[in-house]
């Protein structure tokens, strides 16, 4: 390993630390000079994140698991990291989220699965604040942001995953090889 590169490398990490969750003028100031957008403009912002909202109503019966989309779409520079959070209200109220991490350089719409383990009827209207988005400063930029299959997704997104395990099972076959 070159030794420029090792101080590349090790630079960030003896130096003051830059990693951290942005706070609300902190975000301001990132959507000001581009490194983060949001459409539509002028989100709800938290002392250190931003509300989402749902595209659309909808009833969670108990038991009940269902994708929704945000109503917001999102670009992230590779400097920063999304992490997701479920609004504490719809928590209390029985609801959990699959939350994944928004990963640097991901633009388009966030799926998410809700699923209602409550005793009761949970209802959403749509434009409702449902999830919080947390920024994170990555100590360096990603060098390789991210170009995944969710890559500019709009509306609701199903799992690609099956489609990806069905083609590589087809190209085994055409290949002849076992898979």
């Amino acid at each position: 390993m070159s030794s420029l590169y090792l101080e590349a490398f090790l630079k960030p990490l003896l130096s003051r630390s830059t990693e951290m969750a942005l706070s609300d003028n902190e975000i301001i100031g990132v959507i000001k000079t581009g490194q983060f957008h949001i459409v539509p403009r002028n989100p709800k912002l938290n002392p250190a994140g931003i509300d989402l909202r749902v595209d659309r109503s909808l009833v969670l019966r108990p038991g009940q698991q269902v994708l929704v989309a945000t109503l917001e779409r999102l670009e992230l520079s590779e400097k920063f990291l999304g992490i997701l959070h479920i609004r504490s209200s719809l928590a209390r109220e029985g609801i959990v989220a699959s939350l994944a991490l928004v990963d640097p350089g991901f633009r388009g719409q966030l799926t998410v699965s809700l699923h209602n383990a409550g005793d009761r009827l949970v209802s959403l209207r749509k434009g409702e604040r449902f999830i919080q988005l947390s920024l994170l400063r990555l100590g360096m930029p990603a060098t390789h942001a991210y170009l995944g299959k969710y890559q500019n997704s709009r509306g609701v997104v199903k799992s690609r995953r099956r489609k990806m395990i069905r083609s590589r099972k087809m190209e085994n076959v055409i290949q002849g090889t076992k898979g």
